[in-house]
């Protein structure tokens, strides 16, 4: 059985289960995903303005600097009562790398995907969960691809202690070319006041024959209204001896 056969009879179990409509959530901004789902005949729509990394590392004793410009997106729709279909795109990226006093510019478009997210009914007040099935197309240019397909089936668990303050962690396994690897993010998010909150998460990840990686993130939420918000994040990888920094700023909308 393929990978792609895998994650049609994953999902096809998973329809099957009891679902639970959890309260509307976007998936910006973080490395993991929501429980929420997107209602039925609603769309929603969120845009990276950009999204940004810069990294350093040592070439022949030499540092080589890079810094990458996104526009990535994401398209969620409802199809049934709490089963989504999401469509992303890495959209248009712009790099620029410095190397000994020369600069080399880039520009190209990214992967897409595709992915069914299903709630799943834990039967709890506070605590709900979503499982999203997921594949990467290599479909962008060269040096904005990740070259092969990937294929992936996370897990998002959220618990709200109050309304100040809920903690969450997603697990993701992902299977690129035969070689698998395995993604935990746990998550804090946090009210700050009136309609500004915040969120902080730990990003780890193992691949085969990879060395740990390790990651922290936070970030800024502005709710508008009940269908726009506003978000910023930083990061930064804590692994090796490189230096590598993530940001961005988006803008999602639900129509």
């Amino acid at each position: 059985m393929t990978i792609s056969n895998k994650i049609i009879v994953l999902l096809v179990a998973s329809a099957s289960m009891s679902s639970f409509a959890a309260e509307f959530s976007f998936d910006r901004p973080g490395a993991g995903f929501s429980t929420g789902i997107t209602p039925v005949g609603q769309v929603a729509w969120e845009q990276g303005l950009p999204s940004a990394t810069y990294s350093e590392t040592t070439i022949d004793g030499a540092k080589a600097k890079t810094v990458t410009l996104n526009g990535d997106m994401l398209l969620r729709t409802g199809l049934a009562s709490g089963l989504e279909l999401q469509l992303g795109w890495a959209g248009p990226a712009w790099t620029q790398t410095k190397y000994k006093g020369e600069k080399v510019d880039d520009n190209g478009l990214g992967d897409v995907s595709i992915g069914l997210k299903k709630a799943i009914d834990l039967d709890d007040d506070k605590l709900s969960m979503a499982v999203l099935a997921q594949a990467v197309i290599a479909t962008g240019n060269e040096g904005f691809s990740n070259e092969d397909d990937i294929y992936s089936v996370g897990t998002s668990l959220d618990y709200k202690y109050n309304d100040l303050v809920n903690t969450g962690i997603t697990m993701n396994y992902a299977v690129q070319d035969g070689d698998w690897s395995v993604t935990a993010i746990p998550t804090v998010g946090y009210k700050i006041a009136g309609n500004l909150s915040g969120f902080s998460e730990f990003i780890y990840r193992k691949g085969e024959s990879e060395d740990y990686q390790y990651g922290l993130a936070s970030g800024l939420i502005y709710a508008l209204n009940d269908r726009t918000q506003l978000d910023g994040s930083i990061g930064v990888d804590l692994e090796g001896q490189d230096r590598s920094y993530n940001a961005g700023f988006g803008v999602s909308f639900l129509f």
